[in-house]
């Protein structure tokens, strides 16, 4: 049976991204304005507030549709947007550079997703053929401040793993300079909890994994957690990471 927690390749822990680190041509992310550890990039010189975090896995639920768009709540083919919790989600990508965080403009970023009954569209396994529906799946190009933001819902749980959604950070196809890396935002136990109470969350019933027992989540999901705060009739978040050696 294929879940979504079986890794490609092989994830990092935190440790050995840092004695990585300032490695040439190597992509690391990192969060600008953090605390403790600052990221060395290539030369020894320390971008000021720039803070490692660890790569995911991208499992097996990755596709590369093409879709283009800021909501991804629906199915572009029928205009039926998944229901749940609205979630407002923005990301601000920067490069580390000997000056500090610049916003790095023009990058792909990909947002993959389950539904609120722990359902991702486009894939078959075990439980589900949602082949041809693109749900909760779409990418933003950053403008020139480095901000991708999408509309989404919060997510749902499924066998084995904590509540998160998948992001993955890229070059554009005709860059002069390929790069990506892929990882995934968590969210705190006590909010899925209160947001999970509710339907059509509550109708799948009560999650079985919290963040300390996915496994993916104990090798630095504590450094992945998405700050929320209340707006309108959902939540809203902004997430600040940045890319060395781009």
């Amino acid at each position: 049976m294929t879940y979504d927690d079986e890794p490609v390749g092989r994830v990092l822990t935190r440790r050995e991204v840092l004695g990585l680190l300032g490695a040439t041509g190597v992509v690391w992310l990192a969060r600008c304005s953090g605390p403790a550890s600052v990221a060395r990039p290539v030369g020894g010189a320390v971008a000021a507030g720039c803070v490692v975090r660890p790569e995911m896995t991208a499992g097996p639920y990755f596709v590369d549709g093409a879709l283009e768009r800021s909501d991804v709540r629906a199915d572009p083919a029928t205009g039926e947007a998944r229901p749940g919790t609205p979630l407002d989600l923005e990301l601000r990508v920067s490069r580390i550079a000997a000056e500090g965080c610049v916003p790095l403009a023009g990058a792909v970023v990909d947002v993959w997703q389950c539904d609120a009954l722990g359902i991702y569209s486009d894939v078959r396994d075990a439980r589900n053929d949602t082949r041809g529906q693109k749900f909760l799946r779409g990418y933003q190009v950053t403008r020139p401040d480095g901000v991708a933001r999408f509309t989404t819902i919060y997510p749902g749980w499924y066998q084995a793993r904590a509540v998160h959604v998948h992001f993955k950070i890229r070059s554009a196809p005709d860059a002069a300079r390929g790069f990506g890396f892929t990882s995934q935002l968590f969210f705190d136990d006590a909010l899925t909890d209160r947001v999970h109470a509710a339907e059509p969350y509550a109708s799948h019933g009560r999650r079985r994994t919290v963040n300390a027992d996915d496994s993916f989540f104990r090798q630095g999901g504590a450094d992945l957690v998405l700050a929320l705060e209340p707006s309108g009739g959902g939540y809203r978040g902004t997430f600040e990471i940045a890319l060395e050696g781009v």
